[in-house]
């Protein structure tokens, strides 16, 4: 590449800034920012609207990535404000900052924009129709960033589902951690998706970026996951079942299927939220992997500590 890029990215610490920092390319600059700051990164609360805008006047990035966001779905339901300021707020101060400086916006969004009734994958082009809190935050994030990017085309949005990775908090190293104490675990079963692996997300971002700078064009909004559809059900016996043959269990738990009704949260979730990415991978010339493959993988890369939290199981 003939010109150095440079990208800010936020959310650094996560589990998808962690593979973004991993997976970075040659004639990339990349600036690192968490909220703590600290390893590395700079400090940047998502939540201060100024000190976003200030990040882009400073640092001048040609991207911001903008892998940071407030993903505590349950959570949300009692801290709007706090997921709005995250998830709204802070990409609308990206975007204004980016019209008025110069440099484009890759903005990571969810199949949570999404209320899971139409029956069938969802296309980029679909319309917005949020359950609760969390994604209707990230509804309007995606909003801001259309309604002042759209024009320049300085804006992209990428959406993507169930995102997990071998570090960080994510559902697979929950089952991991749940095989390994109980006997058994009942998994919500009439939740569809599919789940994304961050190393397959972080390569779909960084192609993303390069072939815009290149001058491709590319559509204003996609879509990404790891291929094939799956429920809750389904990934948490397939990573018992993974485990196993990796030697990363000696024997996994009894996995039963149970409804939502069984298993209430704070949050309603979309019962059928697989995301079309056929467009998407075209536009990207990326092909994907099978999401049990990708899952493998994961779990192969499982450094010897983790964090996890738990989700969609009981």
């Amino acid at each position: 590449m003939d010109q150095t890029i440079r990208v800010l990215l936020t959310g650094a610490a996560g589990q998808l800034g962690q593979a973004v920092i991993a997976s970075v390319p040659e004639g990339i600059e990349l600036i690192t920012t968490g909220r703590n700051g600290g390893q590395g990164m700079l400090g940047l609360d998502l939540a201060d609207a100024a000190a976003c805008r200030q990040a882009v006047e400073t640092h001048q990035p040609n991207w911001v990535l903008n892998a940071g966001a407030y993903t505590a779905v349950d959570k949300a339901e009692s801290e709007p404000d706090v997921a709005e300021m995250i998830n709204a707020k802070a990409p609308r101060a990206f975007a204004e900052a980016l019209r008025d400086q110069g440099g484009r916006l890759l903005q990571l969004s969810t199949d949570f924009v999404f209320n899971g009734e139409q029956g069938r994958p969802y296309r980029p082009s679909d319309s917005r129709s949020p359950l609760g809190v969390y994604g209707a935050s990230k509804a309007r994030g995606e909003d801001a960033v259309e309604e002042i990017l759209s024009a320049t085309g300085q804006g992209l949005i990428l959406r993507t589902s169930w995102v997990m990775g071998p570090v960080g908090r994510n559902f697979a190293l929950t089952m991991l951690r749940l095989h390994r104490e109980r006997d058994a675990i009942g998994v919500v079963a009439d939740q569809v998706g599919c789940p994304t692996c961050t190393h397959s997300l972080a390569t779909a971002c960084w192609q993303a970026i390069q072939r815009s700078s290149a001058g491709d064009s590319l559509p204003a909004l996609m879509h990404w996951s790891d291929a094939g559809a799956a429920s809750w059900f389904d990934v948490a016996v397939a990573v018992g079942e993974l485990a196993l043959e990796l030697g990363l269990l000696e024997r996994m738990a009894a996995v039963t299927p149970i409804t939502s009704a069984e298993y209430p949260t704070p949050a309603k979730r979309p019962s059928y939220s697989l995301l079309d990415c056929s467009s998407s991978r075209q536009a990207l010339e990326l092909d994907a992997s099978p999401w049990r493959q990708a899952l493998r993988e994961l779990l192969h890369s499982i450094p010897t500590a983790t964090t996890t939290t738990t989700s969609s199981c009981a």
